[in-house]
């Protein structure tokens, strides 16, 4: 009787150690998708909600504009620094220079929100991106804005119109890439836009989440 305790006391012992902490940003449902705050660039993209074997996701459509959804929510870096995002690019931007300002459109992106000031413009963030011509791991300022940063996490360049799922630390990053320990974002968005290359892109969004592994 006591080897088979012991074996179930390290069976527990095995579990609360390998446990990891997650918070789910997006549920993308009917009811949240009414409560996100929308950012208009240029015009607004269409979006629309849908569900597969893995979820609920949410269907983004721009041609010649662009806009973002977004939340604002507390995410303790600490505890959770690391971002998943699963996604799919059905429609691509091929051709365009994602780094200057009339390219500077992503079929797929995901906005991580630090507040380092009163007002949105004093904001900095780290703009995860899903891109149609660069590499990944490739990293630049936005030609609008010295505060944000756009990262690549995927292209389509190897896994066009395929689901795949990422993993970044964000934490990590704010401090390779903006200088600055950040303990705690403040917001996320998602956005997928075309006003400045006016073509047509089409994504997909799902289980955006935050871990501790």
């Amino acid at each position: 009787m006591r080897f088979y305790f012991k074996i179930i006391l390290i069976f527990f012992l095995n579990i609360n150690t390998s446990y990891s902490e997650v918070l789910r940003v997006f549920e993308f449902t009917e009811d949240e998708f009414k409560t996100l705050k929308t950012r208009k660039v240029k015009g607004e993209t269409k979006w629309s909600l849908g569900s597969n074997d893995n979820g609920n996701f949410i269907r983004a459509e721009a041609e010649g504009v662009g806009s973002g959804l977004g939340k604002e929510v507390s995410i303790n870096l600490n505890k959770t620094p690391f971002i998943n995002i699963t996604w799919k690019v059905e429609k691509d931007l091929s051709g365009i220079i994602e780094n200057s300002k009339k390219g500077h459109d992503f079929a797929a992106r995901v906005f991580v929100v630090k507040k380092t000031g009163k007002t949105a413009l004093s904001n900095r963030a780290v703009n995860y991106v899903f891109s149609s011509n660069n590499s990944i791991n490739e990293s630049w300022r936005s030609p609008y804005t010295k505060k944000s940063i756009d990262y690549v996490l995927s292209t389509t360049k190897n896994n066009l119109n395929k689901w795949i799922t990422v993993k970044a630390n964000v934490k990590d990053h704010f401090k390779k890439l903006h200088n600055l320990e950040v303990n705690e974002l403040n917001g996320v968005a998602i956005m997928t836009d075309t006003d400045n290359s006016k073509l047509k892109a089409i994504s997909y969004y799902q289980n955006i989440y935050f871990s501790s592994e």
